[in-house]
This record gives C-alpha cells, sequence and structure tokens, in this order.
C-alpha cells in the first residue's frame, strides 16, 4: 500500500498451484470471463475507476485521493501543499481541511485499498489480483473471496495507523493483495502440499516490502497477517455445518481489527 507496486509477477506460480492442489473440474474456467470471477473483476473495475476520478481530477494533487488515501492525521491543505494545523486554524485561513483517521475518517480504512496515483502502481496491484483470483476466487467462493480481501486490506490499514508516520498518506491494494497471498500460502500447507513454487513470489515480495523506495511495509506485512488469520479461520470451520462458526470469527477478527485502531486514535 504505497506508490510503488506490490511486485507479484509469477504466472507459473498460480499455474504451479493450479497443478498441486485437488481442485473441482470446475475450476478449469476460472479465467474466462465475468462469470467465472465476477468479485475478482468488480474489484478490479472498481479500482480502475476510482483511479480514473483521480486522474481526471489532477492526479497526485486530487482532492479525491486525499479524502480517501489513509493518514492517521489530518492536514491543512493549501495551494502549496499542505501542513499539519489544528483544524480551526486551517479553516479560519482559508484553507481545507483533509481529515485523517483520528478525526473520524474512518472510511480511510478500506477506501485506500482502492485508491491508486500512478498507472504502473495500478496496473501491477490489479494484474496480482487477477492472478491471485482466478485461482482463490473458484476456491473459497465468492463471498468469501470478497470478505477475505476486505480484511486483509483493513488488516494493513490497522497497521499503518500504528506505525506509520501519523501524517503521511498512504495508498494502493497491495494490504489487500498481500493478505490473499496469505491465504494462498495457508491454503497449500493445508493441503499438505510443497511451498517451493510460491517461495520467488515470497522472497521478491519481502525484498520490495523491506527494500524497497516508497513501500509502506506496514500495509504489506498488516495484510500478509490478515490473511493468515482469515485463512486459517476459513480451513478450520470449513465444513458447512461450521459455516456459521466461520463467519462469527471473522466478525471477531474484524471487530478487533477495529478495536485496534480505537486504540491508536485514543492513544494518539
Amino acid at each position: 500500500m504505497a506508490s510503488a507496486s506490490v511486485g507479484f509477477q509469477c504466472p507459473e506460480c498460480v499455474k504451479e498451484g493450479h497443478r498441486s492442489v485437488r481442485q473441482p473440474k470446475r475450476f478449469t474456467s476460472a479465467r474466462i470471463g465475468f462469470r467465472a470471477l465476477p468479485v475478482t473483476l468488480s474489484l478490479i473495475g472498481v479500482n480502475v475507476l476510482v483511479w480514473l476520478s483521480i486522474t481526471l481530477t489532477g492526479g497526485a494533487g486530487s482532492r479525491i485521493a486525499d479524502f480517501i488515501a489513509i493518514r492517521l492525521q489530518g492536514y491543512c491543505r493549501t495551494p502549496d501543499g499542505g501542513f499539519a494545523v489544528p483544524e480551526g486554524v486551517c479553516r479560519s485561513s482559508g484553507y481545507t481541511w483533509m481529515p485523517g483517521v483520528d478525526d473520524g475518517a474512518v472510511w480511510q480504512l478500506l477506501t485506500s485499498t482502492f485508491t491508486h496515483v500512478s498507472i504502473i502502481h495500478l496496473a501491477v496491484n490489479m494484474l496480482s489480483l487477477y492472478m491471485l483470483g482466478s485461482f482463490l476466487e473458484p476456491i473459497v467462493g465468492r463471498l468469501r473471496f470478497l470478505v477475505f480481501y476486505l480484511i486483509s486490506g483493513l488488516a494493513g490499514s490497522a497497521l499503518v495507523v500504528w506505525a506509520a508516520t501519523p501524517a503521511g498518506s498512504t495508498v494502493g491494494a497491495s494490504g489487500a493483495i498481500f493478505g490473499l497471498l496469505g491465504v494462498l500460502v495457508v491454503l497449500f500447507v493445508r493441503a499438505g502440499q510443497s511451498l517451493s513454487p510460491l517461495l520467488p513470489v515470497l522472497l521478491i515480495n519481502a525484498g520490495i516490502t523491506f527494500f524497497g523506495n516508497g513501500i509502506s511495509w506496514q500495509g504489506h506485512v498488516g495484510g500478509f497477517l490478515g490473511g493468515l488469520v482469515v485463512a486459517w479461520i476459513f480451513t478450520q470451520f470449513r465444513a458447512d455445518r461450521k459455516a456459521p462458526l466461520q463467519w462469527a470469527a471473522l466478525g471477531g477478527f474484524t471487530v478487533l481489527l477495529l478495536a485496534l485502531v480505537g486504540v491508536r486514535m485514543l492513544m494518539f
């Protein structure tokens, strides 16, 4: 989740996953059209529409981007940029106040996961989302895939709120995508499959996360950990008779993430 791309670019790994994980025959159609991947393609569509709205309203200087990117601390937007002052001072000076999560802009916890400014950032993230979605959506189901994406994004945002610079803005779907990568890891392990096809992807993305310029390691790590948790819940309560427990556990994890954000807001 930053102004740089997620880096997941390994079609061979996804293909290997298709070969090594037991799956119904209907999965073979997972890459052909909207009816096969409605959630994946819809998420891509939303990300593209948000990028278009930002591009058409000023790109990096768009007020839309400022409004939906995540930051803990609000800031005063001026023609020359912005600076951190109390909201009252900003408004009394005739400038625009852009709120942060601590000011009540809690929507940023999720809207930031659909926000991109750079077309390269968007393109690489959407390619990664498509490759992961083409494998995962048929396995976990449409609704669960959507929930996993959103909760992973929320987990990434929660760590951003706790560990990133309070006045810094973070954008991008990378936290949610790293969460889906975490889901894939858990499914491989639970199926007794070797992680060797995924190791190059994991190592490359670890390098990008911790050594890349302008990368939000908080969003990547938080999203990945969130994906591990939701996948563990999915595999622990997979039987139909355990579905209520699965949804209750996912709901409980979501509440925990929101509570962690709330605690950070109280501390700030």
